[in-house]
């Protein structure tokens, strides 16, 4: 091999060596910085059936509890179950110490004037950047009122349920079904079904409706010929495998990694064209020697 023949080769690797070395630099950065997730819930109930209002998440240390049953409802649950107000809970949230990252996520609507709510086969998403290396990114919790209702809602109340990631900080993710036997009476209205205080039958103003003064338990279900299913006729959550929503937290590739893949696959081509053309060569060299 001569001193041309040697220098190509060396080149070569460099090469190879390079595109390694980039994929290594891209994915220890991507390692090192927060991750983005994908949260997204879908309404699975049949039309005509219960409604989703946006839904609130937030990702703490798993010490945050949004209800416990048989006990009084917070002031921030009252306000979501009844009105479907999610800035009483986050701002609970936020001044708990607990977690950092929440938001509300909302949907396309029932028509392009109502409210920003999810109806039945809606399907709405958002994304969040969530720092997998801090404790307090570990755990998901998730809060939505369901209407038609006077305070009906959707909420896990074990903040330790939903775990994403594990002590190590390697993604876990969830994706789980929210079925008719876990929708929630926040027991702080009396479910009577008039249009004027009941949610998306007509009442138009906030904490309007008679005060219960009761405590969380699963709700009974609607008025059986009340004006809530004579409106909504597939709203009847308490029938057997009836299915309400289904969420979804999903890690989403970073950008960085894709990039390293695209240059790391650029390099390995430009080194395999150049070794192609480095073979060549060399056989045209042994040929025009011999001819010589």
């Amino acid at each position: 091999m001569n001193n041309q023949h040697l220098a190509a080769f060396l080149n070569h690797q460099s090469i190879v060596t390079m595109a390694f070395g980039v994929f290594s630099a891209l994915t220890m950065t991507s390692a090192a910085t927060a991750g983005t997730l994908k949260v997204t819930v879908e309404n699975l109930a049949p039309q005509q059936g219960v409604v989703v209002t946006p839904l609130w998440v937030g990702f703490h240390d798993g010490n945050f509890d949004i209800f416990n049953s048989g006990e009084v409802a917070s002031s921030s649950l009252e306000r979501l179950a009844e009105d479907g107000s999610t800035a009483p809970i986050a701002n609970q949230f936020l001044a708990s110490g607990t977690g950092l990252i929440e938001g509300t996520i909302f949907g396309p609507g029932i028509s392009p004037t109502s409210p920003p709510v999810i109806p039945p086969g809606a399907i709405a998403s958002r994304i969040f950047e969530v720092d997998s290396g801090l404790a307090s990114s570990h755990y998901f919790s998730y809060a939505a009122m369901i209407v038609p209702s006077n305070d009906a809602f959707i909420a896990n109340g074990n903040p330790l349920t939903f775990k994403i990631f594990d002590d190590a900080g390697k993604f876990i993710g969830a994706d789980f079904i929210v079925s008719g036997n876990n929708i929630w009476d926040a027991g702080t209205e009396v479910n009577d079904e008039i249009p004027g205080n009941t949610a998306l039958l007509g009442q138009t103003t906030p904490n309007t409706g008679v005060t219960e003064n009761g405590v969380v338990r699963l709700h009974p279900g609607f008025i059986p010929g009340g004006n809530i299913l004579s409106a909504f006729p597939n709203a009847d959550f308490t029938t057997s495998g009836y299915q309400v929503a289904r969420i979804k937290i999903e890690q989403v590739p970073e950008p960085g990694n894709t990039a390293g893949l695209l240059i790391t696959g650029g390099l390995l081509w430009m080194g395999y064209r150049f070794r192609k053309q480095f073979s060549l060569g060399i056989e045209e060299t042994d040929r025009v020697k011999r001819m010589l």
